[in-house]
C-alpha cells in the first residue's frame, strides 16, 4: 500500500467533465467508484458516437496500461459519481506485479469485446434495439430504475437526430418497457428491454464475468489482485462499494 498511497486521490466526477481529450498525454488514470463515464469516438468536422461506457466496473488510461501514454478518444462524464484516481506511476506498479498486469489488460481486452458489439450494434441494428441495448447498459452500471438523461445526449451518444430518438423512445414507451419523463427515464420492464434488444446485448457482459469473475456491485478495484509476492497491498480493499475506502485518502474535488 505505501508504494500506491502517494498517488492516489478519491474525485469527484463532474457531469460533462472531461477526463481525457483525443491526441492528448494522460494524466492521470480513473477507476471509476460510481458514476458512468463515455468514450466518444470524434473526428471532423464534428462528428461524434459513442463507442462504449464505464462504470463502476472498470476504469480509463487504455493507453497508459498497453504503454501509450496518449488518448485516441475523448472520455467524458456522463453520470456524476466518484473515482479513484492514480497518476502516471501506473506502469510501475503494472511492472512490480504481473497478476497486478494482467488484471488490467483482461478489463482493456473485454473493453475491446464491449466496442467491437458497439461497432456491430450501430452497423446493423434498428434505433430502437440500439437504444434498448445502451439503456440496459447504463442501468447495468447505475444500479438505479430512473436517471437523467436528454434526448439531445442520446441522439449524440448514438449518432443520430434528436427527432429519431424521440420515436425510438416512444416505441420503447408504448410497448410498456420503459417510462420517458421530462429529462429522465425510468425502468420498467428490464426482461423485456432484453428482448428488444433483440441479441445485441449480452456478449460483453458474459466477456466480463468469464475475464474477471466479479460480482454486481464490486469497482474493478476490489477484484485486482492486490499483493506483491511479499504479501503488501496494492489498493484497498472496501467491504462496501458505498462505503469510505479503507485506508485511502480524503476525497478531492478534481
Amino acid at each position: 500500500m505505501d508504494l500506491l498511497r502517494p498517488h492516489l486521490e478519491i474525485v469527484d466526477l463532474d457531469v460533462h467533465q472531461v477526463l481525457e481529450v483525443p491526441g492528448d498525454v494522460v494524466s492521470h488514470v480513473y477507476f471509476i467508484e460510481d458514476g458512468l463515464v463515455s468514450i466518444v469516438g470524434v473526428t471532423k468536422p464534428d462528428h461524434r458516437i459513442e463507442i462504449g461506457m464505464i462504470g463502476y466496473e472498470g476504469m480509463t488510461g487504455f493507453g497508459v496500461v498497453l504503454g501509450n501514454n496518449r488518448s485516441a478518444n475523448e472520455l467524458l462524464v456522463q453520470s456524476a459519481g466518484s473515482a479513484l484516481r492514480i497518476s502516471t506511476p501506473l506502469r510501475k506498479i503494472m511492472g512490480s506485479s504481473q497478476s497486478f498486469t494482467s488484471t488490467l489488460l483482461n478489463y482493456v481486452h473485454t473493453f475491446m469485446v464491449q466496442a467491437s458489439q458497439t461497432a456491430l450494434a450501430n452497423g446493423c441494428g434498428r434505433l430502437d434495439e440500439r437504444l434498448a441495448r445502451w439503456l440496459l447498459m447504463r442501468h447495468d452500471r447505475l444500479e438505479t430504475n430512473e436517471f437523467p438523461t436528454t434526448h439531445e445526449l442520446l441522439a449524440l451518444l448514438l449518432g443520430v437526430r434528436r427527432a429519431d430518438v424521440t420515436v425510438a423512445l416512444h416505441g420503447l414507451e408504448g410497448r410498456g418497457l420503459i417510462r420517458s419523463l421530462r429529462g429522465r427515464i425510468r425502468i420498467v420492464d428490464r426482461p423485456g428491454r432484453q428482448l428488444a434488444a433483440t441479441g445485441f446485448y449480452g456478449i460483453p457482459e458474459c466477456e466480463y464475468e468469464r475475464s474477471i469473475g466479479f460480482a454486481s456491485g464490486e469497482t474493478l478495484h476490489q477484484v485486482l489482485p492486490v499483493a506483491y509476492d511479499s504479501g503488501e497491498a496494492l489498493l484497498p480493499m472496501p467491504s462496501g462499494r458505498r462505503r469510505r475506502r479503507c485506508g485511502a485518502p480524503a476525497r478531492n474535488k478534481h
